[in-house]
């Protein structure tokens, strides 16, 4: 199966008037030649290091997921998934005792998606989404989870143990797409939790149309364009994150 993706983050108006950075980060990458990898992570706007909590978030489980497939061809367990969560907070632990920090001080969400021949996998931790497509249809496929508080969410440094949520399907989805928490109002329908079509179908229409496999530099580019416009921004001052992958 030849994957391709177009993928672009884009810092929100708040942060930019506020004078802060991009939070989100992400990272795609085909394995094994069949197996697709993606994962988005947002990190806290309150967190003094979001942002590099989320880039060793996405590169971390990247170089597991990555180094697991060189040598197995099915995916990991449960229990292994979650000894490399642990891992990632051992890792976000260490950096900021040397920084003299607390590890919340590095709070970042989790949306990730792998999907092998057999199999479609999803970790999730946080207010970030997947969705993918079935027979014309969206599924949805980590649905947005918000904290006990209004505009709080879970994290992977939380304490004691992340909110870690593990889910496999069969290989039904020839799509997907992968987004922060910016994305969310305009790609959601929460009142029935679903996916909108509408937002989703046009979207995905280019990649679906590209001759090229692997990553989409063009269409990269004009995605970015179109989180930093008008018809975005008008509806979200948040950070956007927005990672599109076809499969067909």
């Amino acid at each position: 199966m030849d994957w391709r993706w177009a993928a672009a983050s884009q810092v929100g108006t708040s942060h930019i008037r506020n004078g802060d950075r991009l939070q989100d980060a992400y990272a795609v990458s085909v394995m094994r030649g069949d197996c697709v990898f993606a994962i988005v992570s947002d990190g806290a706007g309150s967190a003094e290091f979001g942002a590099f909590g989320a880039w060793l978030v996405c590169r971390t489980l990247k170089v597991f997921f990555r180094d697991w497939f060189r040598e197995n061809s099915d995916l990991p367990n449960d229990e292994l998934l979650a000894v490399w969560i642990d891992e990632v907070r051992d890792r976000i632990a260490a950096i900021a005792k040397m920084r003299d920090r607390a590890p919340r001080q590095f709070a970042s969400t989790l949306a990730a998606v792998v999907s092998t021949p057999d199999e479609t996998l999803t970790l999730h931790i946080g207010d970030s989404a997947v969705v993918g497509r079935r027979n014309e249809d969206w599924d949805v496929l980590c649905w947005p989870e918000n904290g006990e508080y209004a505009s709080t969410t879970y994290f992977v440094t939380d304490d004691p143990e992340p909110r870690l949520n593990i889910a496999r399907y069969a290989r039904e989805h020839d799509a997907f797409a992968l987004f922060s928490d910016g994305i969310g109002d305009l790609a959601l329908s929460h009142k029935d939790q679903t996916a909108s079509p509408q937002f989703f179908n046009p979207m995905l229409r280019p990649v679906d149309n590209a001759s090229d496999a692997g990553r989409l530099p063009e269409l990269s580019a004009k995605l970015r364009t179109y989180l930093a416009g008008p018809a975005i921004c008008e509806r979200t001052d948040d950070d956007k994150t927005l990672i599109l992958i076809s499969g067909g």
